[in-house]
């Protein structure tokens, strides 16, 4: 009989949270008995088997005082295939960011959301309401399937479109835990009522193969140890890189015949984004091409890949723990040949595929159907209110109004859709009187391209910020570049407060990756369309020292790039010897100013944030405004 734990040949010991799972007797201890204690916290073996119940325990390190215990809190996600949210469960998930949380909500780069600031005390009640109103927070995250990712836009005249959507659903659930800890534990037991699981996904669970599942216990597919590390999958279609597919474990491309009836997938598997620094044994990696499967075998496809990752990945040294260790390791050719041995056939050559481009949907769009869906930029996934920027209201109102589903994107934004044409000018009045832009032309490129993780204060594994100082990086950059004489330039910025690469940093065309307090190593090299891997170019960089260095860099961009060639791609094809001996030799042009944009200044948040809607009517940058004020103020003075 199949057991989830290491095979017969690994001689090595496993690592210390192999045996906290063996222990949980399926995901319910010690949770179930720490949530009835009288404390702040959980301890430290609670917290990950917490994860699988989608939940991690943090504090916020702005609140920390010496001496006295950390501001623990707790953060929710959510699990949102292909990233749909219900009207019913977003007005749930609002309310209870205000009534349990800190009155945002986050939209993550896996198509959910997230909820900061729970106390211990609530969050079976938070976990409750978010189950009863038709969703889920099992296995968002922890050591099994997380979010299955789909290509958010609902288009109802593309066949392709609705088979990813299908399909994402059906490998959740075909994936999902079997535990009954979870409704035990945050439900008393209560099933939550929710859409039928379609028969074939329930018979490929079941459907023992070769090897794929165990009839010990009640995991058939996960065991008693679960996976090794975290395992994520996306569904697309043909030329749609909207969900990073490269940077996925296993993605599946839907393959249609000329009719548009679905015939099977591309597979490829082997990507991620996870590393450490100073430690060269860890990296980031895209996805290799595996081959086709024909989608009546889709289901026993997906349970071979995850069993060979699940009996043969390392379940000793969690930082060589993902699948795309085990293909590095093992070779294509091999991860391959162990597939096949679970999936009891071979896997057939992969479908010609066009060039994967990416894509954000936002602004107002057509569905194919006569209605209309309607794509939304929020700054780094935060949904709150601000000043004058009133997305929190804006998105309650509209969804109360109008009953409208959502669809999360994979960067932070989401999608209102089902939007009959005549409810267009009632949603527009909302949007325009909260303050929100939805002409995409309108939304600095820069910015719509750009993504961040939480990072401080509440991620215990960040070094230093990202969401908070990404506005300002950004700000700053455009500045340089409109110095520069590249004012209608843009690339795709991502930043994280750490190497584990969340907000996928590795595949930009500028990456910033936490270093250092203040400091970040620069990644340079990915493409426009995220299908090509970025590069370290320098390992710490202050940021302070942000225009300094990046100055030369972006004037031999302009002066030696290729007729509508990309920064990512040029500096991809230039290379990063010849961009280190320009910039060595580089001498900054009198005729600039001696202002290099190292000096900082800090004003209050609602200066900021007025300076910022200012700065947007005008069509300026905060930076050209700031000035502007000031030396006409200190003109008055004098």
């Amino acid at each position: 009989m199949v057991k989830s734990a290491p095979p017969a040949t690994n001689i090595h010991k496993p690592s210390k949270l192999e045996g906290i799972k063996e222990r949980s007797n399926f995901l319910r201890e010690p949770v179930a008995t720490e949530l009835l204690q009288d404390t702040t916290h959980f301890t430290e073996e609670a917290i990950q088997i917490l994860k699988f119940h989608g939940s991690y325990q943090q504090d916020n390190r702005d609140n920390r005082v010496k001496g006295q215990e950390k501001d623990y809190q707790m953060m929710l996600r959510t699990r949102s295939p292909g990233g749909f949210i219900p009207p019913e469960l977003y007005l749930t998930l609002d309310k209870l960011s205000d009534e349990y949380g800190n009155h945002t909500l986050r939209t993550t780069t896996r198509q959910g959301f997230q909820l900061h600031g729970i106390l211990k005390k609530n969050l079976k009640s938070t976990i409750a309401a978010i189950v009863k109103s038709m969703g889920s927070t099992l296995g968002a995250c922890g050591d099994l399937n997380r979010n299955v990712m789909a290509p958010p836009a609902p288009f109802k005249n593309k066949a392709e479109y609705q088979y990813a959507w299908e399909y994402a659903h059906k490998i959740a659930d075909l994936l999902t835990p079997q535990t009954g800890a979870y409704y035990e534990i945050w439900l008393d037991g209560e099933k939550a009522i929710s859409g039928e699981e379609s028969p074939e996904v329930k018979a490929a669970r079941q459907r023992n193969g070769n090897g794929t599942i165990s009839h010990d216990g009640e995991e058939p597919i996960y065991g008693t140890h679960y996976m090794p590390r975290k395992f994520k999958i996306s569904v697309t279609v043909p030329g749609d890189n909207s969900i990073d597919l490269y940077t996925q474990d296993l993605s599946l491309v839907v393959i249609t015949d000329s009719q548009g009836e679905l015939t099977g997938f591309n597979i490829f598997a082997g990507g991620g984004m996870g590393r450490t620094h100073n430690k060269e044994e860890t990296f980031a990696r895209m996805a290799d091409a595996i081959g086709y499967v024909a989608k009546s075998d889709v289901y026993d496809l997906v349970k071979a890949v995850v069993a060979t990752q699940r009996d043969y990945g390392d379940r000793t040294n969690r930082r060589h723990a993902r699948l795309k260790y085990l293909i590095y390791d093992l070779g294509v050719e091999e991860f391959r040949s162990k597939v096949e041995k679970y999936f009891g056939k071979t896997i057939e050559p992969s479908q010609p595929l066009p060039e994967f481009k990416y894509q954000d949907f936002l602004g107002w769009n057509k569905q194919g159907d006569g209605k209309l869906f309607l794509g939304i930029s929020i700054d780094n996934g935060r949904v709150k209110d601000e000043g004058s920027f009133q997305l929190k209201t804006a998105l309650r109102e509209i969804v109360e109004q109008f009953n409208l589903p959502i669809r999360l994107t994979p960067n932070h934004n989401l999608l209102l859709y089902e939007i009959a044409p005549e409810h267009k000018p009632g949603i527009q009045e909302i949007l325009d009187r909260c303050g929100i832009i939805t002409n995409a032309k309108d939304i600095e490129p820069l910015v719509r391209y750009a993504m961040a993780c939480p990072a401080l204060p509440t991620c215990g594994l960040a070094i230093t910020e990202s969401e908070r100082a990404i506005p300002g990086i950004i700000e700053r950059i455009r500045a340089l570049l409109n110095k520069l004489g590249l004012k209608k330039e843009h690339f795709v910025i991502r930043m994280t407060g750490c190497p584990n690469g969340c907000a996928r940093p590795y595949m930009a065309e500028l990456g910033f990756v936490g270093s250092a307090p203040e400091s970040y190593q620069l990644w340079l090299g990915g493409s426009p369309n995220q299908t090509r891997l970025a590069q370290p170019y320098t390992q710490r960089l202050h940021h302070n020292d942000l225009e300094k260095f990046l100055e030369p860099i972006f004037v031999f961009f302009k002066k030696s790039r290729e007729k509508g060639e990309s920064f990512g791609d040029f500096c991809a094809r230039i290379g990063f010897d010849t961009i280190r001996e320009f910039s060595a030799n580089y001498k900054p042009s009198a005729s600039r100013g001696k202002n290099t944009g190292g000096h900082r200044i800090t004003v209050r948040d609602d200066v900021y944030n007025q300076l910022k809607a200012t700065a947007e009517n005008q069509g300026k940058s905060m930076t050209e405004l700031l000035d502007q004020a000031l030396r006409n103020y200190l003109k008055s003075e004098e």
